[in-house]
């Protein structure tokens, strides 16, 4: 089974609801819709939200991170990376490539960098998993 979990901003919620239908359509199995979540407004909350998206990245074959994102996204990052999951990471512009803008973990072995369309994107997820069949 190939499940994904994808990891952004709130600011990117449509394309995250764009990448999470096109993926679903092409037969994956999304682990975690974080995107139907009312904004948290108390820690109670924060905790129950975390609490699944933690499990939902751990159940993942593998995470689609969407640049830019924040504090959130590159926690869940880090936690793909440490269990050796593939990464896709999607930018719309060459700056996780500039030195001055790019972090360390996005050069990885594990971490297969996507700069373009969101089409580009979703057929190298689609080409890479029937790669690991």
């Amino acid at each position: 089974m190939n499940t994904f979990y994808i990891a952004s901003s709130l600011s990117n919620i449509d394309t995250v609801r764009l990448v999470r239908n096109q993926l679903i359509k092409k037969g994956f199995v999304h682990t975690y819709d974080w995107t139907q979540n009312e904004r948290a407004s108390t820690i109670e909350d924060l905790v129950k939200i975390g609490t699944k998206e933690k499990k939902a990245v751990l159940e993942a074959d593998f995470i689609v991170v969407l640049l830019p994102a924040g504090k959130g996204s590159h926690i869940e990052f880090g936690m793909a990376l440490g269990q050796g999951k593939p990464i896709y990471l999607y930018s719309p512009n060459d700056d996780i490539n500039n030195i001055a803008t790019t972090s360390t973990f996005y050069h990885l072995s594990n971490v297969e960098k996507c700069v373009g369309t969101i089409d580009e994107l979703v057929e190298k997820i689609t080409k890479s998993a029937l790669n690991r069949i």
